[in-house]
């Protein structure tokens, strides 16, 4: 019989051996498919609702007071219509600063609208001074104005109304 170190010779390549489970690649792997799992599984956190707007209370208003809800300064954006004060601030791209009918936002719109126009000289200067009775407007600006009051009521929430300064109704408010 032949010398024991004969039958295996060193220099051949070793038995095939188990390969064993903890190889980087299985451990990456596996540290993969827990992650996935967690991902999957973890509890959802709870939704939040957004936080209410405050409530709007019905007041009157002047044209002093109306100036300041022109959606500057985290103001919400108002007009008003034929003495109507409407909250249009979800449309403040439209009435807020940079809309185009900014110059509407803490004032009365009633003679802008009714004539089409969206430039300054149509709204009252004197704040202080008597409401616009819109009296010399012609048929047809009074229907446009009648239509612009619909949209605004289907549109828009009531806020309050306008009065001049020093009348009854603003000494009370």
């Amino acid at each position: 019989m032949a010398d024991s170190t004969e039958q295996y010779p060193t220099d051949a390549p070793p038995a095939a051996q188990a390969a064993s489970i903890a190889s980087p690649i299985n451990f990456i792997l596996l540290s993969l498919l827990i992650l996935l799992v967690y991902l999957r599984l973890r509890p959802a956190q709870p939704q939040t609702l957004p936080k209410a707007p405050p409530p709007i209370v019905f007041r009157t208003f002047t044209p002093p007071t109306l100036r300041p809800y022109n959606g500057e300064k985290g103001m919400p954006v108002y007009l008003s219509v034929r003495d109507r004060v409407f909250d249009v601030t979800s449309g403040k791209n439209f009435y807020g600063p940079g809309g185009p009918y900014e110059n509407f936002a803490g004032r009365d719109a009633s003679r802008g609208l009714a004539c089409g126009s969206f430039d300054e000289d149509m709204l009252t200067k004197d704040l202080d001074g008597p409401l616009d009775d819109l009296r010399d407007l012609g048929d047809d600006q009074k229907q446009a104005l009648t239509e612009w009051e619909e949209r605004f009521s289907e549109k828009y929430l009531v806020v309050g109304k306008l009065v001049p300064v020093g009348s009854e109704e603003d000494t009370k408010a």
